[in-house]
């Protein structure tokens, strides 16, 4: 199985190739902080892995991207290249939300310390509200993704939760300290890998017929009326 893995969502571009045969599997990846560029900077990476791999774009069996929530342009350019490349290449597709491959990555960096606890992936999706998940400590999705006010979402804490991870973890944190509850903000750096997500494609043993964007919330931008023109 050979999946190419995408990500554009939020503040880093990423891109992996998961090479996974009966014996053997190899992960090529690159992954940069940026606010802007996503668009400029995902075909390079691209290239660079399969480069790196000396792999074919017609062998690839698999094309997977976060389908967000996130920004609003930066998701749309991680899917469109997806459908892209899987309408060339006739590769299947395959696309999970963002908050999932962090949980991921957060799961792997074990940080609830081998116990079964969950824990919640919060974002900074500004105008005091957050993107939010609730995961198990092994990643697996309890509840969400949704757009909550830290408030909002601090109500919705298991009694055994104590770790958040994310942008907006501090601005949970602080919530849920105003309830009462200790729960302690970490990783809160962590932007959605295209190698989780790859891992992740991986062990689904799905596909999905269209990859769609999840958004949360309308666009920023709206028409303007005055420059409408007349019919």
């Amino acid at each position: 199985m050979n999946i190419l893995a995408l990500d554009t969502s939020m503040g880093a571009c990423s891109a992996a190739l998961l090479r996974s045969a009966a014996r053997a599997q190899r992960l090529i990846t690159r992954h940069e902080l940026m606010e802007r560029g996503h668009a400029e900077s995902l075909m390079p990476m691209v290239a660079a892995v399969m480069a790196e791999a000396e792999q074919d774009f017609a062998d690839l069996d698999l094309i997977v991207a976060t389908v967000g929530p996130g920004s609003f342009t930066g998701v749309r350019i991680a899917i469109s290249a997806a459908r892209g490349f899987a309408l060339v290449m006739k590769a299947k597709l395959w696309g999970t939300d963002s908050l999932t491959v962090m949980a991921a990555e957060a799961s792997a960096a074990d940080v609830t310390e081998g116990s079964d606890a969950p824990l919640a992936v919060a974002v900074d999706a500004r105008r005091d509200m957050i993107y939010f998940g609730l995961f198990g400590a092994d990643g697996q999705r309890r509840e969400g993704p949704l757009l909550l006010t830290p408030q909002d979402a601090s109500l919705l804490l298991p009694s055994d939760l104590r770790i958040v991870v994310g942008s907006g973890a501090t601005l949970l944190t602080e919530a849920a300290n105003a309830h009462g509850r200790s729960i302690e903000a970490t990783l809160i750096e962590l932007q959605p890998r295209a190698a989780a997500l790859a891992e992740l494609a991986l062990l689904a043993h799905e596909t999905i017929p269209v990859l769609r964007p999840l958004y949360l919330r309308p666009p920023d931008a709206k028409p303007q009326a005055k420059m409408t023109a007349s019919r």
